[in-house]
């Protein structure tokens, strides 16, 4: 892609996080992670030259690989996709600076077991389906907190940052709304606990997830199109 497409893309992302920043406080900041799933690794190193740091991607396979070609810049990557249980050495080997999709207590078990084993800690955050949409990983809105606190006790090489969810797949916004506000109303809760990071919005949502506290999108289409 042409650096001044992605140029203008980007900016106009960042536009529209500010103003949606801004209308929650001037003290909300937001952090944005590209998602590289549908473009190329010369579109990301373009976009790390215009002073994009923090990419996120959603198969392990790909995020191994990536970082590997990429290994001369210093790039903050996210794992956000479904891990399943025997990609889990593979994700560890590659060290993300944050896996953004426990979704399961089963999951946070198996990881700890790997990671004591490795003697590694792993930065995560807790998916839940806020959405309650069967096609959605994550865990129960109800069970979250209880979830959230048992993973601190049971998984100490697991480092829990804050949550994660998506919103609801559907064109009415007041129900997208109703899920990002269960998921910021859980968050509220788990800051006693450490929670830091309320990671909702992609392309098609994020201004609405900012507004409803989110402090971290996931824009993936919004920054690659032509």
């Amino acid at each position: 892609m042409n650096k001044e497409i992605l140029r203008a893309n980007l900016d106009k992302v960042i536009w529209n996080i500010e103003k949606a920043r801004l209308s929650v406080s001037e003290h909300h900041i937001v952090k944005l992670v590209a998602v590289g799933k549908y473009t190329s690794v010369e579109n990301i190193a373009t976009l790390y030259s215009l002073g994009q740091r923090a990419f996120g991607e959603n198969q392990v396979q790909q995020l191994e690989a990536r970082s590997k070609e990429l290994e001369e810049l210093p790039i903050e990557w996210h794992m956000i996709g479904t891990l399943q249980k025997n990609k889990i050495n593979k994700l560890l080997d590659v060290r993300p600076s944050l896996f953004q999709a426990l979704d399961s207590i089963e999951l946070a078990l198996a990881l700890e077991n790997k990671l004591a084993n490795k003697n590694q800690t792993l930065d995560c955050l807790l998916q839940i389906n806020s959405a309650a949409e069967d096609t959605k990983s994550g865990v129960n809105p109800q069970m979250a907190i209880n979830i959230y606190q048992e993973i601190i006790e049971k998984c100490p090489h697991i480092s829990l940052k804050g949550i994660m969810s998506i919103g609801a797949h559907t064109d009415n916004l007041q129900i997208v709304q109703q899920s990002f506000e269960t998921t910021r109303k859980i968050f509220d809760t788990l800051q006693s606990s450490g929670a830091t990071i309320c990671s909702m919005g992609m392309s098609g949502d994020y201004e609405l997830a900012i507004k409803c506290g989110s402090n971290l999108v996931r824009i993936g289409s919004s920054l690659f199109e032509k």
